[in-house]
C-alpha cells in the first residue's frame, strides 16, 4: 500500500484545514487507517482512525470534537477535517495503515507510512 498525505500549510488560530491521504496499490489487506502526527521535538502521537471496512472512528482526546477523520467511497482517499486549530496542533501530520485486528490507538501497530504534511497554526 502506498500513502501520500497532501493539504498541509499554514492556518490561524481558531481556523480550519482539510488533510487528504491518498491511497494506492493492493489495499485488500489494509485493516484500518489512521493519522498521526509529529510535533517538533515530541513523539509521535495517535489522532484519529477508521477501518477500511466498517464505520467505526476513532480519536484522540486532544482533538476530538474538533476533527473529523472519514473516507471517499472509492477507498482511495482518507481525509482529515481539522476545525478549530490551535498552535499546539502544529506538527508534521502522516497517515498510516496496519494490516490486523490490533488496537487503533498504538502507533507501533502500523505497516506501511507515507510522507507528512506540515501543519502550521499561528498568527
Amino acid at each position: 500500500v502506498q500513502l501520500q498525505a497532501s493539504g498541509g500549510g499554514l492556518v490561524q488560530p481558531g481556523g480550519s484545514l482539510r488533510l487528504s491521504c491518498g491511497v494506492s496499490g493492493p489495499t485488500f489487506s489494509a485493516y484500518d487507517l489512521a493519522w498521526v502526527r509529529q510535533a517538533p521535538g515530541k513523539e509521535r502521537e495517535f489522532i484519529a482512525a477508521l477501518p477500511w471496512r466498517g464505520d467505526r472512528k476513532w480519536y484522540a482526546d486532544s482533538v476530538k470534537g474538533r476533527f473529523t477523520i472519514s473516507r471517499n467511497s472509492a477507498k482511495d482517499t482518507v481525509w482529515l477535517q481539522m476545525n478549530s486549530l490551535k498552535p499546539e496542533d502544529t506538527a508534521v501530520y502522516s497517515c498510516a495503515v496496519k494490516t490486523d485486528s490490533s488496537s487503533p490507538y498504538r502507533i507501533s501497530n502500523y505497516d506501511s507510512w507515507g510522507q507528512g504534511t506540515l501543519v502550521t497554526v499561528s498568527s
